[in-house]
């Protein structure tokens, strides 16, 4: 079966957004996972979609012009995600979304639909998120692993990760890595 990989990029204390609704602490929304060689798919909610999809449609077609919604130039490894972005295919889980611009977008409607994903042959899944995706998709006993970029900052009021969780639930510590500029990387399986 094929593993579910939820990865996000948080503050210490649990955020993965601040207060004006994006999280202007992270420089590049790149695959710092890890991720990239195990993977063939990756998995989304329909609120994040539709910016996932402009923002990475934007860097596809001007790489090296900066991006209309930040105004800064793009980095060399939001360049690479990029284009295995573009001959991956998406899935987005949502009861209203119905159409994407990128002709490898499907759209899942339950999670019965994604466990049936799972038993599929294939690589591993990435779970990009959002927030209420990650956590329904843990209540549900579905995501296999944790992966998470943790920036040395504590966000204070903003969109916590686990805000929604409805269940405890154990992890097992994998790996723990230092990174630069103080960030850590942390490896759970989750139990």
């Amino acid at each position: 079966m094929r593993k579910l990989i939820a990865g996000m990029k948080i503050s210490v204390d649990g955020k993965i957004e601040g207060p004006e609704g994006y999280a202007d602490w992270v420089e590049a929304w790149s695959e710092d996972y890890g991720l990239t060689a195990q993977i063939d798919a990756c998995l989304l909610g329909g609120r994040l979609y539709p910016g996932y999809e402009q923002y990475w449609t934007a860097i596809q077609n001007a790489p090296d012009k900066p991006l209309p919604t930040t105004g800064k130039l793009v980095a060399p490894d939001e360049v690479e995600w990029a284009r295995f972005a573009a001959r991956t295919p998406h899935y987005v889980l949502s009861n209203t979304l119905a159409s994407a611009l990128w002709p490898k977008t499907k759209f899942l409607r339950g999670l019965d639909e994604v466990a049936a994903l799972k038993q599929q042959p294939g690589k591993d899944i990435y779970l990009m998120g959002g927030a209420q995706i990650t956590t329904t998709l843990i209540d549900a006993g579905l995501v296999d692993e944790l992966r998470f970029i943790v920036y040395p900052l504590i966000a204070g009021r903003g969109k916590a990760l686990f805000a929604t969780t409805e269940r405890r639930t154990g992890l097992e510590p994998r790996q723990v890595r230092q990174l630069r500029d103080g960030r850590i990387s942390l490896i759970y399986t989750v139990g």
